[in-house]
């Protein structure tokens, strides 16, 4: 129904710290999330890949630095099939990052982790 309708909300498997997530639905059908893999901070930051939207694995770490911020960020893909993402790096600029989705190899998570 194109998203009028809407199911009980339920917990993810993820952590995340009360941040932003952006995600988007790859022209192959899968759906890649951009968020903070952690429970406290902004770092580090990761795409995570699902085929249902609701089980999802590691895809790439992004950016890992303790002590640093990866924050707010955005994602989408070009008509070329190339993933863009944009995010506040350290809180001092916003950085682009360009991914080509067809080399991401998604590894499931071990013990949420």
């Amino acid at each position: 129904d194109m998203g009028k309708t809407w199911g009980k909300m339920e917990y993810g498997m993820l952590p995340n710290p009360s941040s932003g997530t952006d995600a988007v639905t790859l022209k192959d059908g899968r759906h890649l999330l951009i968020y903070n893999h952690t429970d406290r901070g902004r770092s580090p930051l990761n795409l995570a890949l699902s085929k249902d939207g609701k089980s999802w694995e590691g895809a790439l770490v992004l950016e890992n630095d303790p002590g640093k911020e990866f924050s707010y960020p955005a994602i989408i893909q070009t008509s070329d099939g190339l993933v863009h993402m944009t995010y506040t790096w350290h809180r001092e600029k916003v950085k682009h990052v360009i991914v080509d989705p067809a080399k991401l190899v998604s590894k499931p998570f071990e013990a949420g982790k």
